[in-house]
């Protein structure tokens, strides 16, 4: 079968179509024919970087994680997915785990679930990644009705997934911007728009919490945003990070008393524990989706699976506005 496959790691240039083995399947997994598969921010540091990535595949490998596509064979002992089911999930793409950038991929029936109905196959494959990471940060800060809540990057990948499900959560849902296009799509989600180019910490605490601060913030930014995420947050309030890859001063988190939850919804897929989260997580995401309550934003650039390497260079570009995502059938 074709896949778009990588033997070294660098640049985009890398990724070069050859024919592989086809899947061969074994309990508790299926066989998905893939339709779509969008690209994510780790995608492109396993290509890149994966030399230094203890989780990267190994050479000559088949990246891509999330996808959507179609039940071909069921192995022995599933029984909540049958040969023909549109299924969606994040399953591959790193370890011994084969991507979705290829005609079809053996997949974890614990990592998948049943594609939402409202959404195409190119909509679904944007979902799980983003959808999981979005879920886990607002539930464990224990997120609730009437909280105020504060996503930074609510028009990225994880924060306009996130803003979409503290709204359905009941939450009073803001989120930090820099752009008129990135206020535009905050505030199409029901969130209050903040620049933070223009208000600083001190500036909208006082205008949105009275100065007490927020109950949860989801910093989707990271890095040396998490100090202002701290100075956000309220006394004994809840801070989830998808990006805390540096050295930070921890004091304003102690005197404040803050929780501080780090999300790297990876870990099931490395170590093969608790997977079946993950599957569960979507089964949530697929019923909010057919609610009618979340829809994910597709960057208007279309990439078929040939195309891999412009879809990567699209998103390093900065200039994707929603997930960038690939047509593989």
């Amino acid at each position: 079968m074709k896949a778009m496959v990588i033997n070294e790691f660098g640049g985009s240039e890398q990724f070069t179509q050859t024919d592989i083995a086809q899947p061969e399947i074994k309990a508790g997994h299926v066989i998905v024919r893939i339709a779509a598969s969008s690209v994510n921010t780790i995608d492109m540091m396993i290509r890149q970087s994966g030399a230094d990535l203890p989780f990267a595949p190994q050479l000559p490998g088949v990246l891509g994680m999330d996808f959507a596509g179609t039940i071909e064979a069921v192995g022995e002992g599933v029984t909540n997915f049958n040969v023909g089911d549109e299924v969606y999930g994040c399953a591959g793409g790193l370890a011994d785990l084969q991507g979705a950038l290829a005609e079809k991929m053996l997949a974890d029936v614990r990592l998948i679930a049943h594609k939402p109905k409202a959404l195409t196959m190119k909509e679904a494959a944007a979902i799980p990644l983003v959808g999981i990471t979005a879920y886990e940060g607002l539930t464990r800060a224990l997120t609730s009705e009437g909280q105020n809540v504060l996503v930074h990057g609510g028009a990225g990948g994880v924060g306009h997934i996130a803003v979409q499900l503290a709204n359905y959560m009941k939450a009073n849902v803001f989120a930090t911007g820099g752009s008129d296009e990135q206020k535009s799509i905050i505030e199409s989600f029901g969130a209050s728009y903040i620049d933070y180019r223009s208000e600083s910490v001190d500036d909208y605490v006082a205008k949105h919490t009275d100065g007490v601060g927020f109950d949860v913030i989801f910093d989707t930014v990271g890095g040396n945003n998490l100090q202002n995420s701290f100075a956000a947050a309220k006394l004994n309030g809840q801070v989830s990070t998808t990006l805390s890859l540096l050295e930070t001063d921890l004091s304003p988190v102690h005197f404040r008393g803050l929780s501080l939850n780090v999300v790297f919804m990876l870990l099931p897929m490395i170590h093969n524990v608790g997977r079946e989260a993950h599957g569960e997580i979507l089964h949530i995401l697929s019923k909010i989706i057919d609610e009618g309550a979340l829809k994910p934003i597709i960057d208007a650039e279309d990439f078929t699976f040939e195309q891999i390497a412009q879809a990567h260079d699209r998103l390093a570009s900065g200039k994707a506005i929603g997930k960038v995502v690939v047509t593989v059938n």
